[in-house]
């Protein structure tokens, strides 16, 4: 194990809480700024015609109309607002940042139009795009990947609130210097990533906790049931990973990335007629509003949203929208767990909806640790972890070798992208 060297970590920690703020502040601006056109889109400007803004044609008329201007975005901007989304992992190569306007404006206008991605994968984009580019001319010494791990942790503790996630999904990531201790890789995107979270617990406080009746405790029937949910959730979300390249391959028949694009919001929007509103957006305010007032919501209901939001992600990720996939998968894995305890209500709802977030985060990210994390957050009963962290591993042994949701080769594009 090599030695650590202290002066060195002392002089890279002020770029990495500058890096974890800015991180952070990046994050705030984009989802402010999308708040705002999404009121605009979705109160006022409804109001003012005197339409219902949570009705089946605006839904459509909002969500092609968010196509099209996505659309015209990656076709005319410099960059065209990145590669194909359906290429790009969480975490990947540094982009130029000519490509981070585009990135940022169809990163709002997705959010604001109800389009059913979080903002995870574009904002980690863009962040780490503007610290290589920042950073490398500040201070080469670190060097770019460095600079990739510090943004990266950044962005995810601001995303999450916690530095915990960052470093969890870091350690998985294998990055950092190989040969390097493990605390030695982890001491800059851990500042990095305390300082994001810090400053948006400041300034804006995320909650991911959902209302569920506590945990009653071990009982022996959980030990057969939370394997169970995570491996219906798993393989729920294999199908989904199942029909990621055939729409993506459909889609793509269109070629030219406004009418790809398009296609796709209309797609979403008559989704969005069938599911209701509770479908679109990125989940996280949904998915409380769906647990605080489950009794209202059928077996019928709740598997109607459950496949209409799967498959507005699988829509949505293949049709070149900008954003992230984990926020809308955990708002499923809510209705998901909501739904296992209406039909058996022997099983407690926190139990079913921490490993229905589990299966489902674990089929679409890969990411173990992530998915124990988001599933316990969300819950919030530590009590949980130990059940977890136990069906977590039957899930990992169905998806091992299994499809992604993710397109590996480099996909085809037009002249016109």
């Amino acid at each position: 194990m090599g030695r650590t060297d202290v002066r060195a970590l002392l002089r890279v920690s002020p770029l990495a809480l500058a890096v974890g703020v800015g991180c952070a502040l990046m994050l705030i601006a984009a989802s402010e700024l999308a708040e705002l056109l999404e009121h605009l889109v979705w109160t006022s400007l409804p109001d003012r015609l005197s339409i219902d803004g949570d009705g089946p044609w605006w839904i459509l008329a909002v969500l092609t109309a968010t196509g099209l201007a996505v659309g015209l975005v990656v076709w005319k901007l410099p960059g065209g607002a990145g590669p194909d989304p359906a290429t790009m992992s969480l975490v990947g190569a540094p982009l130029p940042p000519s490509v981070v306007p585009g990135l940022l404006i169809t990163l709002v206008l997705g959010l604001a139009g109800g389009v059913s991605l979080g903002p995870e994968n574009p904002i980690v984009e863009t962040n780490v795009a503007l610290a290589v580019f920042l950073g490398m001319r500040a201070l080469p010494g670190p060097g770019a990947a460095s600079w990739v791990g510090m943004a990266v942790a950044g962005t995810i503790g601001a995303m999450f609130g916690t530095p915990v996630a960052a470093a969890l999904t870091l350690t998985e990531a294998a990055m950092g210097e190989p040969g390097k201790p493990l605390w030695d890789r982890l001491f800059a995107p851990l500042l990095a990533a305390g300082s994001g979270a810090l400053t948006l617990q400041l300034l804006e406080g995320p909650d991911f906790t959902v209302d569920l009746a506590p945990y009653p405790g071990l009982h022996a029937l959980d030990l057969i049931s939370a394997p169970l949910v995570s491996l219906a959730a798993a393989a729920l979300g294999l199908l989904a990973c199942l029909a990621f390249r055939p729409a993506h391959r459909l889609f793509h028949t269109l070629r030219h990335p406004v009418l790809i694009i398009t296609a796709g919001g209309v797609v979403l929007g008559l989704l969005g007629m069938l599911g209701g509103k509770i479908t679109l957006f990125k989940g996280l305010s949904e998915m409380r509003e769906l647990a605080s007032d489950a009794g209202a919501y059928t077996v019928g209901g709740l598997a109607l949203i459950i496949v209409v939001k799967l498959a507005a992600l699988v829509v949505a990720g293949t049709s070149g929208f900008r954003g992230g996939r984990i926020f809308p998968v955990v708002f499923t894995g809510v209705a998901l767990g909501l739904l296992v305890t209406a039909v058996f209500p022997r099983v407690p709802a926190a139990l079913a909806v921490g490993c229905a977030i589990l299966g489902l985060t674990m089929a679409v990210s890969r990411l173990g640790w992530l998915s124990i994390f988001m599933a316990a957050t969300v819950v919030g009963d530590v009590g949980l972890l130990p059940l977890l962290c136990l069906a977590v591993l039957p899930a990992w042994l169905v998806l091992a070798n299994v499809p992604q949701m993710e397109i590996t080769e480099p996909a085809r594009s037009s002249p016109a992208a």
